[in-house]
């Protein structure tokens, strides 16, 4: 039996290539922001504070928890945190 090889794990877990788009683009958000928190030596509490969420979303935030945020809400979080998306759309390989 051959194995399936995948380019990327949320190619092997998002099951069709929208979902996978779509979960590679949550985590990225979500590593941004994790590396915002921690580069701006907050605390969770005061990260919330200052994102406009509640503690236990900055846990899940830290802990990777894709499946519980929306890209608009990780997008909000990042505009409250001063930071700017950039976009940038290009043909699948």
């Amino acid at each position: 039996m051959t194995a399936k090889r995948y380019k990327s794990v949320w190619d092997a877990i998002g099951g069709d290539p929208a979902t996978a788009e779509n979960l590679k683009i949550r985590a990225a958000l979500m590593r941004k922001l994790v590396g915002y928190i921690e580069g701006a030596g907050l605390t969770q509490a005061a990260a919330a504070k200052q994102l406009g969420v509640t503690q236990p979303r900055i846990s899940d935030l830290a802990r990777g928890k894709v499946d519980l945020f929306s890209i608009d809400s990780l997008v909000n979080m990042l505009s409250a945190a001063g930071l700017h998306v950039d976009v940038r759309v290009k043909r699948a390989s």
